[in-house]
């Protein structure tokens, strides 16, 4: 949608289909002379108009506020911890076990070469799963803050009645 006003009458906007071009703008020429034919037009265009002389009017460019900003990055940085709690669990069994298996490297029992590569794969998964557990903490103390973001984003504004409390006497 393309809208369009003119000079002599700012107050009057024509809206269009479509992008500004020469086929617009002979569409709210055509919407012009409709306007004009029921004198509904507040001005005379005495010496003539053409569609060149209309001007475009342009929506002014959303920009959301800081506190919009904060919201969005706050409900991203909660997105996040909600993705690392899921990897932290799917990975927590297997590593647990993985853990319980490396006290066998510090005794004096015999072990096979079989239990040191099962060991050893399994390093992988303990290693992925400390990984995600450290990146998790840090995850959540940041959406410590972004969840207080969100609080007061979410908490009635000051311009709602407050429940008054009764006294007793």
């Amino acid at each position: 949608m393309v809208q369009y006003t003119l000079a002599q009458s700012p107050e009057v906007i024509l809206t269009v289909s479509g992008k500004d071009s020469v086929k617009a703008r002979e569409k709210a020429m055509d919407q012009l002379i409709d306007l004009m034919d029921a004198g509904e037009l507040p001005t005379e265009l005495s010496d003539g108009f053409a569609p060149q002389q209309f001007i475009e009017v342009k929506e002014p460019a959303f920009n959301p506020s800081p506190e919009e900003d904060a919201v969005t990055q706050a409900v991203q940085v909660l997105s996040h911890l909600a993705t690392l709690k899921l990897k932290l669990q799917d990975s927590r069994t297997e590593a647990l076990q993985v853990h319980a298996q490396i006290d066998m490297l510090f005794s004096d029992d015999p072990v096979n070469e079989e239990e040191i590569s099962t060991l050893k794969d399994g390093f992988k998964v303990l290693k992925t799963y400390a990984q995600a557990n450290l990146r998790y903490k840090e995850a959540r103390k940041q959406a410590e803050e972004a969840r207080a973001v969100l609080d007061r984003a979410l908490s009635p504004g000051e311009a709602e009645p407050k429940a008054s409390k009764k006294s007793e006497n």
